[in-house]
């Protein structure tokens, strides 16, 4: 058998924030494939089924978990936009310096956390 390198693991990668990133983005996918489909598809459902189906979806999402789910899905989805759009300058082949590529990499959390933040500030706040 020959004398091949084995191949890059958890065990050998030293962790930094562009693997806690692109590990967020696939999880942020997910949640929002998942969770944001099931309830884009019960207010869908709750619409069609009238004033009383609605009212039900809407005592819901306005309870306490109700608004932890709405407040996490929006965080899911600026945090898996935010890297995303850092996935999209790496992939026009910009960003690559180590500098940059970590600077980002510890950005793009932070700025989907603003985001977050300013989008329920609107929100609730209107």
């Amino acid at each position: 058998m020959a004398n091949r390198p084995l191949s890059p693991h958890l065990q050998i990668w030293k962790w930094g924030p562009h693997m806690l990133v692109s590990i967020l983005h696939r999880i942020t996918g997910d949640g929002l494939a998942i969770v944001g489909l099931g309830v884009l598809l019960w207010w869908l459902g709750a619409m069609a089924g009238g004033e009383a189906s609605y009212a039900t979806f809407q005592e819901a999402m306005g309870s306490p978990i109700g608004m932890i789910v709405l407040v996490g899905l929006s965080w899911a989805f600026f945090t898996h936009m935010m890297s995303g759009l850092r996935h999209f300058v790496l992939d026009i082949g910009a960003g690559y310096e180590l500098d940059t590529n970590k600077a980002w990499s510890i950005l793009s959390p932070i700025i989907a956390i603003l985001l977050t933040a300013g989008f329920w500030a609107l929100v609730l706040l209107r």
